[in-house]
């Protein structure tokens, strides 16, 4: 089919459209499970396959670094060869690799199972933000990207959750096979109900040079913030952060960069959203992982019930953000995300206050006003900056945007891990440790609220895109 019969087919047939992006939301909710639901495991996996320290810390983090190194080519890939191609071979990808996962013999093979699960991941996180901004008009797309995102979310959110209950109740290889009959629904609706395809005219190559710079730095980098605060993780960070600058000169002087920066920078919507996304994200990431510690260690609450309360946030923003994706079709885009920052950081700043005596109604409602401000945020920036960009880019567009969450999701991580290690030390969190656990939290939020006040601050000073001005 011809872009034009394309463009016209889905004009014409709301079935087709609303079937691919039941199929996105379907693969972001199978890839979200798996990235978060195999944390609340790794103690059985380490025990059940006799895996070290070191290779078991491993398993999430062969999964993120894979997925952060491939989702740039990918995104250059489906630009030149297609999106529904690559993110086709992407989700098969992901899918054969949870399987031969779910039966690994040993840790070795699991660490190789877990980066062809990011490697998947990657190619169909970098195209299906593309299709939805390629098959709905722009009447529906906030819409539309609300439910892509609100399954991101989701899935991110209840991962921990279901991951501990598979875990507990039929073992930790169960994890892996649960969202595979997703994946296959979502293959079978692409193969049979979904025509055509999406490539640009005039695609650039794919930058295979900056792609090994950018995976060494990467490498050192997530190794580098696991050894701190060693003298090795100060050494390799710094390598990291070197390669780093290395990949940004390469990728300005290269003919056909992975990240083209100065057309980014050029693009102010397009450059002050993702620099939004990727505050917005790092306030964001820590707050599951240390809410779970607190409500457990101090509240003395089941996994069960924490996860409970834990999904409040998660549930109010899938309902939100489909609404607020929907105004910003409407609205100005910035007037929304930015609205959503402020109500983030207002929540942050109550539960940065917690202590032994806070009550969980008070958690609760501040977890749902978070839920409540991401919501309003995710929609409305996506659609901004995905509205910004020639459509030819989408595809490489859409994996920045991609990239700018798993950025703010390594800062929060990163955050993390440096309190950790310079509190509380590598200790069991008993009762002694528990002032310690607080200021960890404390500090935490802390730096989140501002991280969600710069995310405000960007988000605003974008522009409006209905009016074309870029002043803030």
């Amino acid at each position: 089919m011809k872009a034009e019969e394309i463009q016209k087919y889905y004009a014409d047939n709301a079935a087709a459209r609303w079937l691919a992006l039941a199929s996105i939301c379907l693969v972001s909710l199978s890839n979200s499970l798996t990235m978060s639901s195999t944390n609340v495991a790794i103690p059985k996996i380490a025990e059940d396959l006799a895996a070290d320290a070191v290779l078991i810390s491993w398993v999430p983090t062969a999964f993120l670094l894979s997925n952060v190194v491939a989702i740039l080519p990918a995104g250059r890939l489906a630009d030149i060869h297609g999106r529904k191609r690559i993110y086709l071979t992407g989700t098969v990808v992901f899918t054969l690799a949870s399987l031969i996962a779910s039966q690994a013999p040993s840790i070795e093979w699991l660490l190789f199972t877990r980066v062809l699960q990011g490697l998947g991941s990657a190619m169909s996180f970098a195209t299906g933000l593309a299709i939805v901004m390629s098959v709905f008009g722009v009447a529906n797309r906030g819409m539309a990207l609300g439910f892509a995102n609100a399954a991101v979310y989701v899935g991110m959110s209840c991962g921990p959750l279901l991951g501990g209950w598979f875990t507990q109740t039929f073992g930790w290889r169960t994890i892996f096979m649960f969202p595979v009959p997703l994946t296959l629904l979502a293959i079978i609706l692409f193969l049979t109900r979904i025509k055509g395809d999406w490539k640009s005219e005039t695609p650039d190559k794919v930058d295979w040079q900056g792609s090994l710079i950018l995976l060494c730095s990467a490498s050192a980098l997530f190794l580098g913030v696991s050894l701190l605060p060693s003298l090795a993780g100060l050494l390799s960070l710094s390598a990291g952060l070197c390669g780093m600058g290395l990949f940004v000169f390469q990728q300005l002087a290269s003919p056909h960069p992975l990240i083209r920066f100065r057309a980014i920078q050029e693009n102010r919507v397009f450059s002050r959203s993702l620099l939004a996304s990727t505050c917005t994200y790092a306030s964001n990431f820590p707050l599951v992982f240390l809410l779970s510690l607190y409500l457990q260690f101090i509240k003395g609450l089941s996994p069960a019930q924490a996860g409970q309360l834990m999904m409040l946030q998660a549930v109010t923003m899938a309902v939100v953000a489909p609404f607020a994706g929907r105004l910003s079709d409407r609205f100005e885009p910035r007037v929304i995300a930015t609205t959503g920052c402020l109500i983030m950081s207002g929540a942050l700043l109550v539960l940065q206050h917690v202590d032994l005596d806070t009550s969980l109604t008070v958690i609760g409602a501040a977890l749902m006003t978070m839920g409540l401000g991401f919501g309003l945020f995710t929609s409305p920036n996506n659609n901004a900056a995905l509205g910004s960009v020639d459509r030819a880019r989408l595809s490489i567009a859409s994996a920045l945007l991609s990239l700018s969450r798993l950025l703010g999701n390594m800062t929060g991580s990163a955050g993390i891990l440096l309190l950790v290690s310079l509190v509380i030390g590598n200790v069991e969190l008993a009762p002694s440790q528990y002032p310690a656990l607080l200021t960890v939290i404390r500090w935490t939020l802390s730096a989140s609220c501002i991280y969600s006040l710069g995310g405000a601050w960007f988000s605003y000073t974008r522009g409006n895109v209905r009016s074309g001005s870029t002043t803030g």
